[in-house]
């Protein structure tokens, strides 16, 4: 049985393909719709990732992530007329454009769930999905036994630690739903002056509850602030707030977390969380948002678990990893991009569609954001070999790797790497390993033979606004616009 699962009508569409003729998910392919319209974050499917989804059916069966109709109740409760009472709005008409005919529906955080326990290593499991908004629900807690998946605590729509978290990225002068991460990253150079306003004026702590409704944003709150300060505040808060959720979580008894949602995206706090000791195993899928969930809506419909191998699950670009064309090109320019292999399957780069540079110059990070384009403060990720990483940085409690980028650490090694590091001394780590990426992998020891280290500056190959780099056409006019060679 091959099942095609789909997200749209909402930010980062995204589709997936599983077989299960061998009666354990098999994920044939799952990708992002702005890598193939080159629309940033883009809500909607186009032909062209519709066409390449096609490339592996016929399909039994079509499952949509989340349930329109039970949505469109609280979009009227909300008062989002427009979008409850249009036909235009519900996703089956989106797929009539594709001749693509919807036969399941899952509920939106049941979907987030799903992806993340039927693709961990765990057969028993206390799940925490923590995201903006699902049709309702903006926090669940579930425990998982073997394939079955029981609910036992939910917040719902208005109380959203996400909702929250949003609502001051466009208060910081960020776009919602989209640069969140941006916002974590300006913490680092603000003080959490504004944490116990933010405390009296829209959150309950324990346990979860918002004292208004932030679905619209916050007006100019505290006009005088600064920015940085603001994310710093909102970042203590969301940790704070998320650490209740995860001792919560905790009196499950399970020493296995599975942690789902777009909020699990936020690094610095997932560091501060593990660091609480409350659990032995922690699993974050590398696309715990919402698209992911065009893989977990499958896994969910199906109550199977999926043979998880990586993330490198989308377009394909043959050939071998050119380790010594990128050792040579790090070695005259410092920089070069990366298209080779399977596109990642969630928003971070991993090695196949990545920007890479050597870490140790002063001068490194300025020209890195200034191809980029983007902001002067924002850190790059070190991508480091699995066996080198504890001499370099002290990872969180219980992480013993971190192959999707999913947690900061300090960096323990001086100022060597100035590239890589935050202004508050951590970095959001990629370790790697053989059965991870064997070609990456490979470059990384090349590049340590070489050089005597074992670092490579990583980041995704595209503009800021702009998707990454997604097949060899994309490569060919990425060099061509921007003078830096793609491999």
């Amino acid at each position: 049985m091959k099942i095609l699962g789909i997200n749209c009508m909402n930010h980062d569409a995204a589709m997936a393909v599983v077989d299960y003729s061998s009666g354990i998910g098999e994920v044939l392919w799952a990708a992002h719709a702005e890598r193939y319209s080159k629309v940033k974050n883009d809500h909607y499917l186009n032909q062209a990732i519709v066409d390449e989804a096609m490339t592996y059916g016929p399909f039994d069966k079509v499952v949509y992530y989340e349930k329109p109709w039970l949505k469109k109740t609280r979009q009227l409760y909300a008062g989002q007329w427009a979008d409850a009472f249009s036909y235009t709005e519900l996703p089956q008409w989106h797929l009539d454009h594709f001749n693509i005919k919807i036969d399941e529906y899952v509920k939106h955080h049941d979907s987030h769930a799903a992806a993340g326990y039927y693709t961990s290593p765990f057969r028993e499991a206390t799940i925490l999905t923590v995201d903006a908004i699902g049709e309702w629900d903006t926090v669940s807690i579930s425990t998982a036994d073997k394939i079955w998946i029981e609910r036992k605590e939910t917040i719902k729509y208005p109380h959203s630690l996400g909702i929250l978290y949003s609502a001051f990225t466009h208060r910081c002068g960020l776009k919602p739903a989209e640069e969140e991460y941006i916002l974590m990253g300006m913490a680092a150079y603000g003080e959490p002056k504004y944490k116990e306003d933010i405390y009296n004026d829209f959150v309950y702590q324990s346990p979860l509850k918002l004292k208004q409704n932030l679905h619209r944003g916050l007006s100019d709150w505290h006009p005088e602030a600064d920015p940085m300060d603001l994310a710093a505040s909102i970042q203590a808060v969301t940790e704070e707030c998320l650490a209740d959720l995860w001792k919560r979580a905790s009196k499950y008894g399970s020493r296995n977390l599975v942690y789902a949602g777009g909020v699990a995206l936020n690094c610095a706090a997932n560091k501060v969380l593990a660091n609480l000791g409350l659990f032995d195993n922690i699993w974050i899928i590398p696309n715990p948002g919402d698209a992911g969930s065009s893989l977990g809506c499958i896994a969910a419909h199906q109550k199977s678990f999926i043979n998880w191998k990586s993330p490198f699950l989308g377009h394909n670009i043959e050939g071998e990893y050119p380790v010594d064309a990128i050792i040579k090109e790090l070695k005259e320019n410092k920089m070069v991009g990366v298209a080779n292999g399977k596109a990642e399957f969630g928003p971070r780069a991993l090695g196949n569609r990545s920007l890479l540079a050597d870490p140790r110059g002063e001068e490194i990070k300025d020209l890195v954001n200034g191809i980029k384009k983007r902001q002067k403060f924002r850190p790059f990720a070190p991508a480091i070999l699995e066996e080198d990483v504890n001499d370099y940085f002290a990872l969180p409690t219980g992480v013993k790797n971190t192959p999707y980028m999913q947690y900061t650490a300090a960096y323990t090694h001086g100022k060597d790497c100035p590239a890589i590091l935050h202004y508050d001394g951590t970095s959001r780590v990629q370790t790697v390993s053989k059965s991870d990426n064997e070609g990456f992998y490979e470059l990384l020891k090349a590049w340590k033979k070489e050089t005597g280290c074992p670092i490579l500056l990583n980041t995704s190959l595209n503009i800021k606004g702009m998707p990454m780099v997604n097949d060899i056409k994309d490569g060919k006019d990425w060099t061509a616009k921007y003078g830096v060679k793609v491999l």
